[in-house]
């Protein structure tokens, strides 16, 4: 006789398996992937390069959409309703920024988070910058942010718990007298933008149980606040802040995990 408790153990399992054909791509969903991840990284790195005081969100939106045309992508926010290609995040708002014709200065705290699809395979990308010059503990924070993402990055080994990548993160903002942004999640990534598994926290559970698996791709973005732990919506349906305004700095790469070195699928080559 099953009893209830073996019947949940033996559902639990059947549904593990059937997550597991949507973890595992193959070659050539693999190569789709890091395509998607190059065409991301580049897009960034042009808006990056056009990134000055003077230029508008909206301008910066439009170099964006300039190159997502040219290697024939599309703009994953506005698949979503999002209007604009890219969300660009100005000092309290800290993420799903709408570019606008606000005109940036010096001094301004600019998030830029690309996020696209090319022939079905998505991508995610972002990266903080603080336009001219700017304090320590600015520049502070946005090195403890770029050094959580990038050692979350560096753990995604097949085998690992999420929930051990998710404390060493926010280790790192402690370590800082920092503070983790806790309703925003890191994610996975495949042929949608927020696949299996969809919700990451980037701290500590001790009820996370998910373990990494070689070919899971994972967007690793965490969000590093000077003294808030919660986002917040604004009065629009997008923008994102925090109760007390206070600083938030995200860097984010999207990753292959792997039996060894972790594949890092958005850079360029």
């Amino acid at each position: 006789m099953v009893t209830g408790h073996q019947l949940f153990i033996n559902l639990a399992y059947f549904i593990h398996l059937i997550q597991n054909k949507f973890l595992k791509h193959s070659e050539k969903d693999i190569e789709g992937l890091r395509k998607s991840g190059r065409i991301v990284a580049r897009v960034l790195l042009e808006m990056i390069n056009v990134l000055k005081p003077g230029i508008t969100t909206f301008q910066l939106d439009q170099t964006a959409g300039k190159f997502l045309k040219l290697f024939k992508a599309n703009s994953a926010p506005r698949k979503m309703g999002f209007p604009g290609n890219t969300c660009i995040s100005v000092n309290e708002i800290i993420a799903h920024g709408i570019p606008n014709k606000s005109v940036l200065k010096c001094g301004d705290r600019v998030n830029i988070d690309v996020s696209a699809e090319h022939k079905g395979y998505y991508s995610d990308v972002a990266y903080t910058v603080i336009l001219g010059d700017s304090n320590h503990e600015t520049n502070k924070l946005l090195e403890c942010a770029k050094r959580a993402t990038l050692k979350a990055v560096s753990m995604s080994v097949a085998g690992i718990c999420v929930n051990r990548i998710s404390k060493i993160i926010e280790e790192i903002a402690r370590e800082d007298d920092f503070t983790v942004i806790k309703n925003l999640c890191s994610h996975g990534v495949g042929t949608q933008l927020h696949a299996f598994p969809e919700n990451i926290v980037n701290y500590y559970d001790p009820e996370e149980t998910l373990i990494l698996e070689e070919g899971m791709v994972i967007a690793w973005e965490p969000y590093i606040s000077t003294c808030a732990v919660r986002a917040i919506e604004t009065e629009n349906e997008w923008n994102l802040t925090t109760h007390n305004k206070s600083d938030v700095a995200q860097f984010e790469h999207t990753v292959l995990v792997t039996g060894g070195k972790p594949e890092i699928l958005t850079t360029l080559d």
